[in-house]
């Protein structure tokens, strides 16, 4: 090109749309079509790779919960044997008889062998003969677990002695001649005899709960072609895969297939084959899962492989499936060479179209563009103005400003309306909040009287017809002891345990009558220290720490004096630090705080807090701890001391609150306010007789 011709075609690029649009629709087809198809090809092909590896992590995923199923199924199964009726009625009988057993139980639970040992862990019956040299099961991790009260149930590389001492059989099943594979690791080994088995034992228990024994159980893997049959009929159904391609399913002893269904040649599946050697130092050797593309016997298949662990941690098998390759890359190229014929040629056409109707239009869709880009930023007033084109574009120019004066309005307006929906929705939610807890505390109150009205009738006659009998009772066990003298005294421990549970009656019905009638048994209030009666409940409940290793804690930082009957309060934390006490069996820490209770900036009372490390309550019980008869401790207790507690505080205006994270511990607060807040008429339920 010449130096004048070089000037003359810049300047006509300056000024010609036409040279302008030319050179628009022209460098897309010349310089970016080449680069966007170079892009869709390296991305559809990246894509392409990230799908098949998801699809086979999501296939593993599903071949590994099956897996699992049929490992804890086979674990459930040697449990439910150990506890089952039969089993525990004849643990007295012969060996003969419990082996007969054994072998009737084990084929309907489909395990291929159980075996029964004492404590020692030397077995004491079988389901088949046991052969070869004795093997000691204290070395298998689910026996050792079983000894020790749990059931457990892992996966195992049982070696051929070790299957020939359960059963000669599983050893013949577990036998299988190796078959030299390209690829695979050196190994001068001609045959594999020792199995993969799913391994159970779970603890044995009498009739009375003593641990009398382990049941041990197992399922062979070696050449269980029904289970890969049936993971392969799970993760590939039909219709999940393309045409042509098919789906496979492996488990491996180290690197052996002892069952597949990936076939050799005809119907002849590759048991015996390896697997590369890439493989196995990756998922053997480094414990990682191969996710990808692997050559399998004799052809190329998208895998996924994961190790399998024993009882110790250690890798001795693989979990595998995968399916065939090149129907996937076949799809893959087809589509992707449609993708680019139909991208070109839309492309030809779009650039044909934009030559033939494009005329003087970029100039008012510029300024209209510039004034989109200044009302993003905030300029809202931005406006095209009048433009020289009388066209379409010049009115859609003018269309444009007013639409932007019509957009700046509603923006306005809807402000507007936005501010004044913010107030009502905050008004109405404060007002709604109101309204729920005022039912709220209505319906508890509600709940809580109707409880009382019925507790109360029952109580009334409960206290009557029960107190009477228990008087007479006492009185006459004194008499008896004063007419007997010194020959009661083979039968003394039964009177003083007659006498104990005539108390223990006499108590249940005065905390029915508390918890029915409070106003009945209120004391007078008066301005209490609150770190004195907490130190005093502490001396109180002192004696029951003794058998239990507790650790008790204390910060009194309250000043406040508080306004209560004193009797009262020690009766509500001397429950509180008892049940404490009680969820801490084999010890623990008992942290008891008082500190000043403040709202606003003004002393209100005093909060105490009783905290203890136990076993935590559990989050379905917390909302019900408070409700009368409500109890955790089966068989021992009324569950009235917490509703009682409750009551009492309530009743001076105060508060219990309850923070319990299973398994950390449980803390309960008392909120005690300065000067309660209570009902002074006489017939009030919590009425307080003053100094």
């Amino acid at each position: 090109m010449s130096r004048q011709a070089r000037p003359r075609w810049t300047d006509r690029l300056r000024s010609s749309v036409r040279a302008k649009l030319l050179v628009l629709v022209l460098a897309p087809l010349v310089v970016g079509v080449p680069v966007l198809l170079g892009l869709v090809w390296t991305w559809g092909y990246e894509a392409y790779e990230r799908l098949l590896n998801f699809k086979i992590s999501s296939d593993l995923v599903t071949a590994h919960e099956y897996f699992d199923r049929v490992r804890s199924g086979v674990g459930y199964d040697v449990q439910a044997l150990a506890e089952s009726h039969r089993l525990v009625a004849r643990l007295g009988a012969t060996p003969a008889a419990l082996s007969s057993l054994l072998a009737e139980l084990a084929p309907g639970r489909r395990l291929d062998f159980l075996l029964l040992l004492d404590r020692e862990g030397r077995p004491l019956a079988a389901s088949q003969p046991l052969a070869g040299v004795a093997i000691p099961r204290l070395d298998w991790p689910v026996v050792a677990a079983a000894l020790h009260g749990s059931a457990l149930t892992t996966v195992e590389r049982f070696s051929a002695d070790a299957l020939q001492y359960v059963s000669p059989a599983l050893r013949e099943r577990a036998w299988l001649p190796l078959v030299e594979t390209r690829a695979a690791a050196p190994d001068a080994r001609t045959a594999e005899d020792r199995g993969l088995v799913i391994h159970a034992a779970a603890p044995v228990h009498d009739e009375k709960g003593n641990l009398v024994g382990v049941l041990e159980g197992g399922v062979l893997l070696n050449g269980n072609l029904e289970m890969v049959d049936r993971i392969n009929a799970i993760v590939y159904r039909d219709g999940s895969l393309p045409l042509g391609s098919r789906g496979t399913a492996t488990l491996f002893l180290d690197d052996t297939r002892i069952a597949t269904n990936v076939r050799l040649f005809g119907d002849t599946r590759a048991l015996g084959t390896r697997v590369s050697q890439a493989v196995r130092e990756r998922v053997l050797g480094r414990g990682e899962t191969w996710l990808g593309a692997a050559f399998v016997v004799n052809d190329d298949y998208v895998s996924g492989y994961e190790p399998i662990a024993d009882g110790r941690g250690e890798r001795v098998g693989m979990l595998y499936v995968g399916f065939l390759e090149e129907p996937f890359r076949d799809a893959g190229r087809m589509a992707m060479g449609a993708l680019f014929v139909l991208f070109v040629l839309i492309s030809a056409a779009g650039a044909a179209l934009s030559l033939r109707w494009a005329r003087s239009v970029f100039r008012p869709i510029e300024r209209m563009n510039a004034v989109i880009q200044r009302v993003e930023q905030g300029e809202a007033d931005a406006r095209v103005g009048e433009v020289a084109s009388r066209d379409e574009l010049g009115r859609l120019a003018g269309e444009f400003d007013h639409l932007l004066d019509t957009l700046s309005a509603k923006r306005e307006e809807l402000q507007r309306w936005a501010e004044e929906l913010d107030r009502k929705v905050a008004e109405r939610t404060v007002e709604l909040s109101e309204a729920n807890e005022t039912l709220r505390r209505a319906q508890q109150q509600l709940v809580m009287s109707e409880k009382l009205a019925a507790i109360g009738e029952l109580t009334a006659g409960v206290a009557h017809e029960i107190n009477n009998p228990v008087a007479v009772i006492q009185g006459n066990l004194d008499v008896l002891r004063d007419l007997l003298g010194p020959a009661a005294e083979p039968v003394r421990q039964e009177i003083r345990l007659i006498h104990e549970q005539t108390d223990r009656i006499r108590q249940i019905v005065t905390k029915l009558l508390q918890f029915a009638r409070p106003g009945e048994f209120a004391g007078y209030a008066e301005a209490v220290d609150v770190n004195e009666v907490v130190a005093d409940c502490l001396f109180l409940t002192q004696h029951g720490f003794d058998r239990r290793a507790l650790e008790v804690a204390t910060d009194f930082a309250a000043s406040a004096r508080i306004e209560i009957n004193r009797s009262e309060l020690q009766q509500v934390l001397i429950n509180l630090i008892v049940n404490a006490v009680q969820a801490m069996p084999d010890g623990g820490r008992l942290n008891l705080t008082t500190a000043d209770w403040s709202e606003d900036g003004a002393s209100v009372g005093a909060v105490i807090r009783v905290r203890d490390t136990g076993h935590g309550i559990a989050p379905e019980d917390l909302s019900h701890i408070f409700d009368p008869f409500f109890t955790t401790k089966k068989g021992s207790g009324t569950g009235l001391g917490l509703s009682i507690s409750y009551t009492i505080v309530e009743r001076y205006g105060g508060r219990i609150t309850v923070d319990s994270r299973p398994g950390e511990g449980t803390e309960f607060a008392l909120w005690l306010r300065r000067e309660p807040r209570y009902d002074e008429s006489p017939s009030a339920p919590g009425f307080l007789r003053r100094w």
